[in-house]
């Protein structure tokens, strides 16, 4: 299983991060951890997220980037875990 943090920088919106959130689903990627924090501004959010899937990440990366209000993401870092499965 690959683990993976990503930064998601997007303008405010009420309905983005359902909008991140539907993605990550339906790409079949598990959320480990989210953080979300507004800016000062109030126009623009960060989203910090962890991601487990045996998928490769720029299938999840590249359908985040074509979101209406998403300005940026960016895979910050990549582990990968092995499975073991016992007989």
């Amino acid at each position: 299983m690959n683990q993976h943090q990503l930064s998601i920088e997007a303008q405010y919106r009420p309905e983005i991060l359902e909008r991140i959130l539907r993605v990550v689903r339906h790409r079949g990627f598990r959320i480990c951890a989210m953080n979300m924090s507004q800016a000062h501004d109030s126009e623009h959010v960060s989203i910090a997220m962890t991601v487990t899937s045996l998928r490769p990440i720029d299938l999840l990366t590249a359908q985040l980037t074509k979101l209406m209000d998403v300005t940026s993401v960016r895979v910050t870092q990549q582990t990968t875990q092995q499975i073991h499965a016992e007989a």
